[in-house]
């Protein structure tokens, strides 16, 4: 493993914590430039950035060597995945709060003051995202992030400003600071200290939803989450999400199923199994039988097969996840919205935020 130390605080203002932007990328150079000139032209006096390499085979590397010096370069050696990556950078850095950030995205100048802000003011923040906007539609929430995270009773998530395939104009309409269950992993603000306590990423998830696993145990670690609106970035992976592959697809089930196991708390976790897996039953059925979209189904069923394969592992995680817990799990589990998002959103025709937790 190659770590070249290239590291730029920008003036060492020690009253101003340290903040380390972690950029994964992966062959990502036609991104690169946009990102680093919008890191470079931030205000906030005390920051470095980090490029996290995961084994790119084009000259990535070489480019932002050459283009941005001030950028430290960390080679992980392989390409593992979102979660190994950033927990190899973890041990890299000193600083007090972590942002991991995709390589697809442009800050505003003045986006760190604000979660700087609010983590300093409250410690027990454990998280924080900033709005998310997307850089291919102008004006609108972006599919991955938008203005924060949300998940209903039976592990679905949803978002302030997108449920499922309906993406809201932003209009200022979530602009309000909140908690949430959730922070987006495209720009999570993370402080280093929560990690003690939660763990870090659980590299066994692969790809999807670890950083929401990340997000529950930060939670059961007795920290809270928020997203700061006046904060703002722009991501582009929301023009280009394929929601029904079927690799998408298999992931998203394995690793919700995979998450319910290792977060809920004794009382629910078999009832709301039982719950997830009739609403699933129905999803493969209707695909197959309706949609005639077998790869739908298949996606599915290979994701029921690999949890019911490995459950004397999923136990194991769940136990030193359980063993852990500093707050009651019964009570994060009240931040869950407690109906059903697919019933809401297919069923009842909300398409909405606003629509769904007002019930208009």
């Amino acid at each position: 493993m190659d770590d070249k130390t290239k590291t730029m605080h920008r003036d060492g203002n020690s009253d101003s914590p340290s903040v380390a932007v972690m950029v994964l990328n992966y062959n990502g150079q036609q991104f690169l430039k946009d990102c680093f000139e919008s890191l470079r032209a931030c205000t906030y006096p005390n920051f470095s950035v980090m490029m996290v390499d995961n084994l790119s085979t084009e000259n990535d590397v070489e480019y932002v060597a050459q283009n941005f010096p001030e950028v430290q370069i960390l080679q992980t050696g392989s390409n593992s995945g979102y979660s190994r990556a950033y927990n190899i950078a973890f041990t890299k850095s000193d600083a007090k709060y972590f942002v991991l950030l995709n390589n697809d995205v442009k800050v505003k100048p003045d986006w760190l003051e604000p979660m700087v802000e609010a983590a300093e003011k409250d410690e027990s923040i454990g998280a924080l995202q900033p709005k998310i906007q997307s850089m291919v539609q102008e004006g609108y929430f972006e599919y991955a992030g938008a203005s924060g995270g949300f998940m209903d009773h039976l592990g679905y998530p949803f978002m302030r400003g997108r449920l499922f395939f309906d993406i809201e104009k932003d209009e200022g309409q979530y602009d309000d600071e909140t908690e949430l269950f959730w922070t987006s992993g495209a720009a999570m603000f993370v402080r280093a200290s929560a990690l003690e306590k939660s763990g870090n990423l659980d590299e066994d998830f692969v790809h999807h939803m670890e950083e929401i696993d990340l997000c529950w145990r930060l939670h059961l670690a007795g920290y809270k989450l928020k997203v700061i609106p006046r904060s703002m970035i722009l991501h582009f992976d929301g023009g280009t999400i394929k929601p029904f592959s079927f690799m998408k697809l298999y992931w998203n089930h394995r690793n919700g199923i995979f998450m319910l196991f290792k977060n809920l708390s004794s009382k629910k976790l078999l009832p709301t199994l039982f719950k997830r897996y009739m609403l699933d039953t129905i999803n493969i059925l209707y695909s197959a039988f309706v949609r005639f979209d077998f790869q739908h189904s298949r996606a599915i069923i290979n994701a029921h097969f690999w949890v019911w394969g490995h459950l004397r592992f999923i136990l194991k995680k769940r136990k030193e996840t359980q063993k852990n817990c500093i707050a009651d799990p019964g009570e994060v589990e009240k931040l869950l919205f407690p109906k059903s998002i697919i019933l809401q959103y297919f069923l009842f025709g909300k398409k909405t935020f606003r629509a769904l937790v007002k019930g208009d």
